[in-house]
């Protein structure tokens, strides 16, 4: 395989002749299967993105949306050069403009501004790239020596991610290719078909050996459909749900006492929170029949080896830190870590030793303490006027591999907040996104096929290195010379702004991966034990799981986890009576792919998914347009009545661009910006809606 870098690939000097070469790749995109690419470039031009058959992980099989990614790269309305906004601001009206033209312009405002006090400044990205180069490398860097506000990066993890470092210790556990051999897989708050493809494979291949497979999830997924049971526990319940799996496994002695007395801490404590939890009590709260409690209780606890597969659905609820703790309580009660294919995994980030100081260089900050903002609050914040306690008004937004207009939470104010006239704000962007259309530059950035990168995962355990396979198209620059020419225009002269990006994929995890492997292979394996906690040493403090935590208490925070209720509970109101969950469509990624055409027909266009006793009631059929609504605003869309929903909740299937949904809004326009009760995340699942057919004349 012929890994040709970095440059456009020449065609043959025979006349007619076509060059055909494959340059290995990683899957940048916002999943935990990191999956290694190959790219097959005739004549300069990428034809075909596969999987890569070597890497044991993907084992040549890609997603739907991935195996789509040149139609990506090449799209018709891919961002070829920068344009600076011609008309008022959310217009989406742009002018070409030159790169130093929109630099000088962009670097003289933000000096400006930075001269008065550069917290006004805030840098907003997530995860539109996973590559630690392309993510937060030299972007860091820059926002680090100008001094900018912080960003708490939270809209995805952080609660689940908050949970599992208070009780395992890290963000870490099974695995993944372990479940091929479990005898009993919970799945739980995932649609592991469309989120997980590669996981899937292995549950897969354990059901083929005879493994139970148990979906637990509010909507009728997929992934439920072809699971032997689907537990419908209503959203933010899955705590009380843990906690009952808790009780069962006490009253009928299905424990390991010798695990539990050796390698955990908190036992007394939690075995008194658990009893409260009788199956016909958390029934009750998460609205499933009593039965399958403990009809699961009796297979977790007298099956070996058992496996939870945990993700972060289930998390986006205001108690969603502790239901992460209470599950992650549960493979030590049993024992389960003791098999390798026991056990439980929601990350396995946590492994990988990548040096994100060395990349991000926060000692730039040379002693300064910017404020942090929270990137699931952007609504409000930019809102705010100057005070005391929030320190200056922002000024100026730096946006890049997100689309905070589209996936932000209750996104009415985020979009009244990007429409000021007096925020001055740059996006680096493939698309003219929603976002990009309240810029007042837009920078045209690289795609995964056109620069170097380097991955972690949080699904596996290798390290991934992605060669540019084409030439940038237009004059895409990768974000990384983005910022290394808007630092030379703010006169950072620090010798790490010229750092090349090969070198910045070298730092990455020198001293700890063979980057000559990297090189020769495209991905390297890290030396994972295949039990991690068979014989305990969890990452924690006290090397222990820890039912309790001496961190939270030391916090003034309830140290063992807690069934903790929606802050808008089913019932709790009678203007809003239905529970709204917001799952991402099984052919996008967040926001992403929203505008690829051929995943776009497969998707047809946005959906309220109903049960037919919520329908009936409203008086609402299939294919009818309804209003979605509750005080934060509303949003339009069609019903669709189906099984998919159970009784009570209701699925926004999310999260299509605001401008491409029937009534320019979408799923976020009635998502709150409250906040988890760890990790300071967002609660997009603890949501009460009401559902109103359309008359035509609305």
């Amino acid at each position: 395989m012929n890994d040709t870098p970095g440059h456009a690939l020449k065609p043959s000097p025979a006349a007619g002749a076509i060059q055909v070469v494959q340059v290995r790749g990683a899957c940048p995109h916002d999943c935990p299967d990191t999956c290694a690419l190959v790219t097959t470039v005739e004549n300069g031009v990428a034809v075909r993105v596969a999987g890569n058959p070597d890497h044991r992980h993907t084992d040549g099989a890609l997603c739907t949306k991935v195996s789509r990614y040149a139609e990506r790269s090449y799209h018709p309305q891919r961002l070829l050069n920068p344009l600076k906004r011609s008309g008022p601001k959310g217009s989406g009206r742009f002018e070409p403009v030159s790169w130093d033209e929109a630099l000088d312009d962009i670097a003289a405002r933000l000096k400006a501004i930075a001269a008065r006090d550069p917290q006004a400044i805030l840098p907003y990205s997530y995860a539109g790239t996973m590559g630690l180069v392309q993510g937060e490398a030299m972007a860091g860097r820059f926002f680090h020596r100008l001094g900018a506000s912080l960003l708490d990066r939270t809209i995805c993890a952080s609660a689940g991610g908050e949970g599992l470092m208070q009780t395992l210790g890290g963000k870490v556990g099974m695995k993944v290719e372990h479940f091929a051999r479990s005898k009993l897989i919970l799945i739980w708050g995932s649609n592991s078909i469309g989120s997980n493809l590669h996981f899937w494979r292995l549950a897969q291949q354990a059901k083929r050996d005879g493994a139970r497979l148990v979906c637990i999830d509010p909507r009728r997924s997929e992934t439920a459909d072809k699971c032997h049971e689907h537990i419908a526990l209503r959203p933010g319940t899955d705590a009380a749900l843990a906690f009952a799996l808790m009780h069962q496994l006490i009253v009928h002695g299905w424990l390991d006492h010798d695990y539990i007395e050796r390698h955990t801490l908190g036992w007394e404590g939690l075995r008194e929170r658990a009893l409260q939890w009788p199956p016909e009590r958390a029934a009750a709260v998460c609205g499933v029949p009593a039965q399958q409690i403990v009809d699961l209780a009796r297979d977790y606890g007298t099956t070996r080896p058992a496996a939870i597969r945990l993700n972060y659905g289930m998390q986006r609820v205001r108690g969603g830190g502790n239901a992460v703790r209470a599950i992650a309580c549960l493979p030590a009660l049993v024992g389960a870590w003791r098999d390798p294919a026991g056990g439980l995994l929601l990350s396995t980030s946590g492994y990988f030793p990548a040096r994100r100081a060395a990349l991000q260089r926060p000692d730039l900050l040379a002693g300064r303490t910017p404020r942090t903002l929270n990137m699931s609050t952007i609504g409000d914040d930019l809102l705010r006027d100057a005070s005391a306690a929030f320190g200056p008004k922002v000024e100026a937004l730096i946006v890049y591999n997100s689309n905070p207009v589209a996936v932000a939470p209750e996104s009415g104010k985020v979009v009244q907040g990007f429409a000021r006239d007096d925020l001055f704000t740059v996006v680096l962007e493939h698309f003219q996104t929603d976002t990009a259309d309240h810029a007042d530059y837009i920078l045209p950035a690289t795609t995964q096929l056109e620069h170097w990168d380097i991955h972690a995962s949080y699904g596996h355990t290798d390290v991934l290195l992605n060669r540019p396979a084409i030439a940038p198209m237009g004059q895409a620059r990768t974000n990384t010379d983005i910022f290394r020419a808007l630092a030379a225009r703010m006169g950072f002269d620090d010798p790490c702004f010229a750092e090349d990006d090969l070198t910045l994929c070298r730092t990455a995890f020198e001293g700890s991966v063979d980057f000559e492997m990297l090189l020769a292979q495209g991905y390297a394996t890290l030396p994972v034990p295949e039990a991690p906690f068979a014989e305990g040493r969890f990452p924690t403090a006290s090397g222990r799981c820890e039912f309790f935590s001496e961190r939270l208490a030391a916090q003034g925070l309830d140290g063992l986890p807690d069934h903790l209720p929606n802050f808008e509970a089913i019932g709790s109101s009678s203007a809003f009576p239905l529970a709204m969950i917001s799952p991402p469509a099984r052919n996008f990624l967040n926001s992403s792919f929203v505008n690829v055409t051929s995943l776009r027909d497969i998707e047809g266009e946005p959906l309220l998914e109903i049960h037919a006793v919520d329908a009936l009631a409203r008086s609402i059929v299939s294919g009818q347009m309804v209003r979605v609504f509750n005080q934060r605003g509303e949003y339009r869309c069609k019903a669709s009545v189906s099984r998919r929903a159970r009784p009570g909740v209701v699925n926004g299937l999310g999260i299509w661009w605001r401008k491409l949904g029937p009534f320019g809004t979408n799923v976020n326009q009635v998502t709150s910006q409250q906040l988890t009760d760890m990790g300071r995340g967002p609660v997009f699942y603890d949501c009460l809606v009401e559902v109103a057919a359309l008359e035509e004349s609305d």
